[in-house]
């Protein structure tokens, strides 16, 4: 099944499936049902997040740090690798530039786990 990505702020689709937020806070303005479950260890480290948008690092600083920072949390990022299996996974974050958020760095780790997982 896919794994996407989204920014909550935007409006639902119905091909979402399992909506994941992966910030360290919550959100401001959204509902707590409008996702079905918050990881926020998956997050950025509020020290990262403001090096990166100070431009005090690069973005591949930023996606190497955001990769060791996310380590220690393999059996979460496994869970959700096993999950797209069954399902469609949505990653959501307020970031609207997809191409410049933690959570294109995550969905990499989740897509390589569950590459690992098949074989």
């Amino acid at each position: 099944m896919p794994l996407k990505t989204r920014c909550v702020y935007e409006k639902p689709t119905d091909d979402e499936g399992h909506r994941v937020l992966v910030m360290r806070y919550w959100p401001r303005g959204v509902r707590r049902d409008a996702v079905d479950v918050w990881e926020r260890d998956l997050g950025t480290q509020p020290d990262l997040i403001r090096a990166w948008k100070g431009g005090e690092v690069t973005w591949q600083e930023f996606a190497k740090r955001y990769r060791a920072s996310v380590a220690p949390q393999k059996a979460k990022i496994a869970e959700l690798a096993e999950r797209t299996k069954k399902e469609t996974v949505t990653l959501l974050c307020s970031c609207r530039d997809e191409s410049r958020c933690h959570r294109i760095v995550l969905k990499e780790l989740i897509a390589a786990a569950a590459r690992q997982r098949r074989r």
